[in-house]
């Protein structure tokens, strides 16, 4: 059934920045239909929505009337502009590949009447009629399907921006990450501001005593922690971005824009890996050197009450590896003794670490979350952008997670320097610092969480039908082949060694 989602009154900018989000949304497949007289501003809306997707607001994005239809390749896909005005009848629609198109990419279509039963029942339409003397536009979504819901979010970011005084914006998409979250930047003059999406998440099925895997493994579940975090770690000085607006209960944030100079992409532009993983290490160092919070304000009279690092989190973290990464690699499920011998030799393990000093673990303290700010000076020159899984536990998990970069290699050379001066840092600023206990967390915490990253990127790959992470498999293995020559992880080392022998650990996965 068809539903009637909203109707609103634009001015001819408005419907701009209006259609640019609304073109963001789409995705193969998907149409967008356009009615209304001529002049009413359907080409206005379809333009917008295209340049958007094309990501230049100067693009050239002629109107088809005359070619019928034109095509333009985007991120997101090929994005068919169809207008279909000169069309006298079905038969001539059916010429143009519409349905071509759709495998392709998306459709903006212009006069859909004109081609009744070409379009898919399952899209949006927008309907727009000039009111105030043409001052205006009236715009009236209606769609069904999944399309009810993906309006009704969309405005409210629309009227989320709005009311936090950036109304006059123009707004883009930044490719995302595994994660469900989204993000946008918003222009405005020489402003720039990044929207966070993160709408609170539903739990999974239950998977252990009751729990869903995110909340045994104490994921946000909605943004409440990032604030938390993130104002507690710019009140220490350190480059997380201002939070400038916040809707808690929507899930929608407006934070300071930090830049698109990520480290990965630095590398990428010939940066010097060593200085900007000094920096990363620096601001690691600076917030160790600090008292450790437990419970954060967010900013409404309420806090955030960090969750600890502990047994259930980490055991349902290294068992990634055998639900996903060993039978894929083996072609059959896990058998119960290989459970059971694996958790025998992690446990005194997960012991030790459980006894170890406790310290703010930001969790995700690597190069896609990490942006070089050099105009800023010492541990500031780090931007951290992604921290609301944070919990409290060993100081030396971020500082392996940076070191030993999953998605970036890190020589050892490099690693090992940069560990020592963590180290020196740290025996300045950290009563009682232990270098040697240190250096064995390091080494098991490398260890854990190159386990659970193997068994992550295998379900990435197996489940979630995204095999590019399978390239950083072998990297992987590297790195916890360093953290498994440390003679106090003697048992796991074995472990991996009979179960996960060379062949194996070489054997590609198929996604």
């Amino acid at each position: 059934m068809t539903t009637t989602i909203h109707a609103l009154a634009l001015d001819e900018t408005g419907l701009q920045r209006l259609a640019a989000l609304i073109g963001l949304e789409l995705g193969r497949g998907e149409t967008i239909a356009l009615r209304g007289d001529l002049g009413a501003g359907k080409t206005t809306f379809a333009r917008a929505a295209i340049r958007a997707l094309i990501g230049d607001d100067e693009a050239e994005v002629p109107s088809p009337t005359f070619s019928l239809v034109q095509t333009y390749d985007t991120p997101r896909g090929a994005i068919a502009h169809c207008d279909l005005y000169r069309i006298s009848d079905a038969s001539e629609a059916a010429e143009l590949g519409l349905e071509e198109a759709l495998a392709r990419g998306a459709l903006l279509v212009e006069w859909p009447e004109r081609a009744p039963g070409l379009l898919p029942d399952d899209r949006l339409e927008v309907a727009i009629e000039e009111i105030d003397g043409g001052a205006r536009r009236r715009v009236v979504f209606t769609g069904e399907g999944h399309w009810p819901q993906r309006i009704e979010r969309l405005l409210a970011i629309w009227r989320f921006v709005a009311a936090s005084g950036w109304g006059t914006a123009m707004i883009g998409a930044i490719p995302g990450d595994a994660s469900a979250r989204r993000y946008f930047r918003l222009r405005d003059g020489q402003r720039r501001a990044l929207l966070m999406d993160a709408p609170r998440m539903p739990d999974g099925p239950p998977i252990r005593d009751g729990k869903p895997y995110s909340r045994i493994a104490h994921l946000a579940e909605d943004v409440r922690p990032f604030v938390g975090v993130g104002r507690h770690l710019s009140g220490l000085g350190l480059s997380a971005p201002q939070i400038l607006a916040t809707d808690l209960d929507a899930g929608l944030l407006l934070l300071e824009d930090l830049g698109d100079s990520v480290f990965g992409q630095e590398i990428a532009a010939g940066g010097d890996q060593r200085l900007l993983w000094r920096a990363g290490v620096e601001a690691l160092a600076a917030l160790h050197a600090q008292p450790l919070a437990r419970r954060l304000p967010i900013g409404d009279g309420t806090f955030h009450d960090v969750p600890a690092f502990d047994r259930g989190a980490i055991e349902i973290e290294i068992e990634l590896l055998v639900d996903w990464y060993l039978p894929a690699v083996r072609g059959a499920p896990a058998t119960d003794e290989t459970r059971a011998s694996f958790a025998a030799a992690w446990r005194p393990v997960l012991d030790r670490l459980l006894a170890l000093p406790p310290q703010l673990m930001l969790r995700d303290f690597h190069s896609p979350n990490l942006l070089w700010l050099p105009e800023r000076d010492g541990a500031q020159r780090a931007g951290i952008i992604d921290f609301q899984d944070a919990l409290i536990g060993p100081a030396a998990y971020d500082l392996v997670s940076l070191l030993q970069d999953a998605r970036l290699d890190v020589p050892a050379q490099i690693e090992a320097e940069l560990l020592d001066f963590y180290c020196a840092a740290a025996a300045r600023t950290q009563s009682g610092f232990d270098a040697a206990a240190f250096g064995w967390a390091y080494a098991a915490l490398g260890a854990q969480r190159n386990t659970k990253i193997l068994g992550i990127f295998a379900r990435l790959a197996r489940r979630d039908g995204k095999p590019r992470y399978l390239a950083h498999i072998p990297r992987i293995w590297s790195y916890l082949a360093r953290d498994l020559e440390h003679p106090e992880l003697s048992c796991v080392a074995r472990w991996y060694d009979r179960h996960l022998p060379a062949a194996l650990r070489a054997k590609a996965i198929a996604a």
